[in-house]
């Protein structure tokens, strides 16, 4: 169960922040992505031009794996701490360092994201 939640929250972090055009990956990638839950909580997303990304779940629990786009959605699958058999997918979002919106987690969860500059860890 413990594994199962860690896997969650590392998918909850990823409300992500792909602009659909080239020009505008590279604040995606020189940047975070910061997702605010309703308790307040946050979860932090780091992607690589590779199509990797790190995370930070809200519970502060570290997580990665990759990144691909599909149509106009962003889907992450988790490879480590654990393997998970599903890709979380979202809408990308296009704009700049600042830009917030609205965005449902992986558990169903509304929340709000944004695009915070640099990449420092919290």
């Amino acid at each position: 169960m413990r594994l199962l939640s860690i896997a969650l929250a590392a998918a909850t972090a990823v409300a992500v922040y792909v602009p659909a055009q080239a020009a505008g990956l590279d604040e995606a990638f020189s940047n975070t992505i910061v997702s605010t839950y309703p308790d307040g909580r946050t979860a932090r997303l780091w992607l690589n031009r590779d199509g990797s990304y790190t995370a930070e779940g809200r519970r502060h629990d570290p997580s990665s794996g990759h990144w691909t786009m599909k149509g106009d959605k962003v889907c992450l699958r988790q490879s480590k701490p654990m393997a998970v058999p599903f890709r979380f997918c979202t809408p990308a979002f296009q704009g700049g360092v600042g830009s917030t919106w609205s965005a449902k987690a992986v558990t169903g969860e509304p929340i709000r994201v944004r695009l915070e500059a640099g990449r420092a860890k919290a």
